[in-house]
């Protein structure tokens, strides 16, 4: 008697089609990764945020500036004086786009909905529904941070300090 040698081809085709139904189970679950990936990097983009308005109220409130409605701070390491509004970073391209790095790159796309005047930015992907939006300061409220949208896994994220 020979020795079989390889597979036979019934084989090869129960193989493939066992191939075939994983991939198409398995297919949905991967091609929603880059939108996983944008709703992350909001989240990701206001914790920097965070972060960085708490530093930046810290630096405020060494200097004693951090009850002021309004301020300018040179804080080492940031071109020009950045505008306080009660010690946080205002949302605005001088203030809160000054002390987190990338918001005055193209990495991020500005909300048009929410102007420099009107007290919140808005910044997520051009296209996509999920941004995180920054808050100015109030005498009785420190700034906020919320994320929201409407895509899966960007629900509402308020990260206020």
């Amino acid at each position: 008697m020979k020795k079989q040698n390889g597979f036979t081809l019934i084989e090869l085709v129960v193989v493939i089609v066992i191939l075939g139904i994983l991939a198409v189970t398995a297919a949905p679950k991967f091609l929603n990764l880059q939108d996983d990936a944008k709703v992350s990097a909001v989240k990701g983009l206001a914790g920097a945020m965070k972060g960085a308005a708490g530093i930046t109220y810290g630096k405020a409130a060494v200097r004693g500036v951090e009850s002021k409605a309004t301020h300018q701070l040179d804080i080492p390491g940031v071109s020009g004086a950045v505008t306080l509004i009660y010690g946080y970073p205002a949302a605005n391209a001088l203030g809160i786009a000054k002390v987190v790095d990338g918001l005055q790159t193209d990495d991020w796309k500005k909300n048009p909905m929410n102007t420099d005047t009107s007290g919140m930015i808005s910044y997520g992907y051009t296209g996509f529904d999920c941004i995180a939006t920054y808050t100015n300061a109030t005498s009785s409220a420190p700034a906020s941070i919320v994320v929201k949208g409407d895509v899966d896994g960007c629900e509402s994220m308020n990260a206020a300090n």
